[in-house]
């Protein structure tokens, strides 16, 4: 078969028939006109998130959202929970939470082994989607108003449950880089089942991710430094490119040994509250670090002010 043609097939469904290598300018902008923002994860705990709101304001750098409790929000008490909604309200950030424990606390265990772990992180049989949902439900009533969402299934669910009045209509989902998504179609199935942003996967050629820029419309979180477990890549010098091409884009910075799995990993309940409030102040030195590097080779680029009224800042 012509590829030529089965690229122009592809363009007529509004996928690009090719990586992008011309990296054109994005014409596509956050609803306040910005390019970029900063996202920074692994905030577990009240005090890590309020160690790098701190840090944010000393080095005076935007951080727009906080990626929290991957280890599972059902491991954070109600009072805890109110705390956090409250110093984020207060500080005018967008949390997105992550609710858990998920399937890899579940006790099957095809998904620890190693044609298994291929088949991805997804919920195991209606007790499992009821479980995840009553803990989404649970931080709803406390405030939170964003959720990270990794299994397509349950993106389509709680997007007809928003649709329905059963969640709250401000409620947003990112789907996160472990739906392991690296194409215009993936991005393309996810925002029409209801994602608000999603995680591509994080270490995709710059062509690559402008091909998923001309596919949709959703904002991009893109990776510049990710943990060793995934590659331990550095992206600083990548970033005002990502900026031009795949505006508007989240800027996500995940360094360390391990997410979740292996060695290290940072987002386990056990780790102290106090090592992950300084590797956050840490990751606010890298966002100042990225800014100077896209003002540096991108001037006039934008990046998002404090709260701004988009963001899922907890209600409370």
């Amino acid at each position: 078969m012509n590829q030529h043609k089965v690229a122009e097939m592809m363009e007529r469904h509004g996928i690009p028939g090719r990586d992008v290598y011309e990296l054109p300018d994005s014409s596509h902008r956050f609803p306040d006109g910005a390019q970029y923002r900063m996202e920074i994860s692994g905030i577990e705990r009240p005090g890590v998130l309020e160690a790098v709101i701190d840090e944010a304001k000393k080095r005076n750098v935007p951080v727009h959202r906080m990626i929290s409790a991957v280890m599972g929000a059902t491991l954070l008490s109600r009072s805890e929970l109110r705390d956090f909604a409250q110093i984020a309200a207060e500080g005018r950030v967008e949390v997105i939470l992550t609710p858990g424990p998920r399937s890899g606390w579940d006790t099957g265990r095809q998904l620890v082994t190693p044609e298994g772990g291929l088949s991805g992180l997804r919920f195991r049989g209606s007790d499992q989607l009821r479980y995840v949902i009553a803990d989404i439900m649970r931080a709803v009533e406390v405030g939170f108003r964003g959720f990270l969402v990794l299994d397509e299934g349950l993106l389509w669910l709680l997007s007809k449950m928003r649709a329905a009045g059963d969640l709250p209509k401000d409620v947003v989902f990112k789907v996160s880089v472990f739906a392991g998504h690296g194409n215009a179609a993936g991005a393309r199935v996810l925002e029409e089942l209801g994602a608000n942003t999603f995680n591509p996967l994080g270490d995709l050629s710059l062509p690559a991710l402008a091909s998923i820029r001309r596919g949709v419309k959703m904002p991009l979180d893109l990776h510049i430094y990710l943990t060793d477990s995934f590659g331990g890549f550095n992206r600083f010098y990548d970033a005002p490119e990502m900026v031009r091409t795949c505006a508007p884009c989240y800027f996500k910075l995940e360094p360390g040994p391990a997410c979740v799995v292996g060695p290290g990993a940072l987002y386990k309940p056990w780790v102290s509250e106090a090592m992950l409030a300084d590797w956050g102040r840490e990751k606010v030195k890298h966002a100042e670090i990225i800014r100077e590097l896209v003002d540096a080779s991108l001037p006039g680029a934008v990046l998002s002010d404090w709260g701004v009224d988009d963001l899922a800042v907890p209600r409370v």
